[in-house]
């Protein structure tokens, strides 16, 4: 990755451009994806909807770097930015970006997302932001990790941290908000022990309000990733888990050490796992363009383990990680079956 001043002094400043200029030409490039979705069915020619929703990014994206300067300047140019008081400005803003990308995508893609969770008594209910809490989420399926923060901000009142690919940085609103917030970024090649590191940094430091989200699977599934994941597992002389890991049709097998890492590191947190299916076979862009539905909905099941029932040993812990993730792939094959 570039220097963090060499990416705000090049890349934000080209996105401003970008946006004008998209802006001003937005006609001819609605014309250009017009054309290019000819070529697919009639029901499929989603070109239109393409074009719009990207310049309605790049519009929210300039407006986030705007306000973060503002928050900068606000906090004596920079000084003040760690304090209580600006972390939560800039989780304000987190939530305002989300909601108008979410907010978009359900005018133009129609998207709808149904979560499921079990009944909460109002005690339950009352203690919801009593305890930090550890999302442990499937990876699939194109803006899953968007989706999933933008609820955890909106709906449940949460402040997310969360571990990403350090590639991601090469958005300038990600870049600017979300490394001024407790997150991470990693590189593609990290050591696990580093990546074990900055979860362990993040779950250590929790308050009753904030969640910190893995993605155990490490990656979107393909069925070329499972086939490696389980040769890596018998590589290791893990049968068992190999074993486990052939029995999961939609899902990569877990790599426990994040999740362990994590509870490890704050033992006081619920566990909320998340299970969602519905773009999950969109696994390129090409996938996106030629096969995403004129409706996209999503649909998600969330349970949450007490931090008193999550078991306390290595090895229990891996196998009841193993266990939920079974859970997840029954769950996703009846909703297959179903849709």
């Amino acid at each position: 990755m570039p220097p963090r001043i060499l990416r705000r002094l090049i890349l934000v400043p080209l996105v401003l451009v970008l946006t004008v200029v998209v802006l001003v030409t937005l006609p001819f490039w609605l014309l250009v994806v017009t054309l290019a979705s000819l070529r697919l069915p009639p029901p499929q020619r989603r070109g239109v909807r393409f074009a719009w929703f990207g310049a309605v990014w790049l519009v929210l994206e300039c407006g986030a770097l705007l306000a973060c300067l503002g928050l900068w300047v606000a906090a004596g140019f920079g000084g003040r930015l760690r304090r209580d008081k600006f972390q939560t400005r800039h989780y304000a803003l987190i939530r305002w970006f989300l909601s108008r990308v979410y907010g978009t995508a359900e005018r133009v893609f129609r998207l709808t997302v149904t979560i499921a969770e079990p009944p909460l008594t109002e005690a339950e209910q009352a203690a919801r932001l009593t305890r930090p809490v550890i999302v442990l989420a499937r990876h699939a399926g194109p803006g899953d990790s968007f989706l999933l923060v933008h609820h955890l901000l909106a709906l449940y009142r949460r402040q997310p941290r969360i571990v990403m690919k350090a590639a991601l940085q090469y958005d300038p609103s990600l870049d600017v908000l979300v490394n001024r917030l407790p997150n991470a970024f990693v590189p593609r090649r990290a050591a696990e022990s580093g990546i074990l590191a900055e979860i362990t940094r993040l779950a250590s430091t929790m308050d009753d309000d904030d969640a910190l989200v893995i993605f155990p699977e490490g990656g979107n599934f393909t069925p070329r990733r499972r086939r490696l994941a389980i040769r890596r597992l018998e590589e290791k002389g893990l049968a068992a888990e190999a074993e486990r890991a052939r029995n999961l049709d939609h899902l990569l097998p877990p790599r426990p050490g994040g999740a362990i890492a994590a509870i490890e590191a704050c033992p006081s947190a619920d566990v909320v796992f998340v299970a969602h299916t519905g773009l999950d076979d969109l696994m390129t862009i090409g996938d996106v363009w030629r096969r995403l539905p004129l409706e996209a909905r999503i649909t998600a099941q969330w349970w949450r383990v007490p931090a008193a029932e999550v078991p306390r040993g290595r090895e229990e812990r891996i196998r009841w990680l193993y266990d939920q993730w079974e859970i997840i792939d029954a769950w996703i094959a009846a909703q297959k079956v179903t849709s």
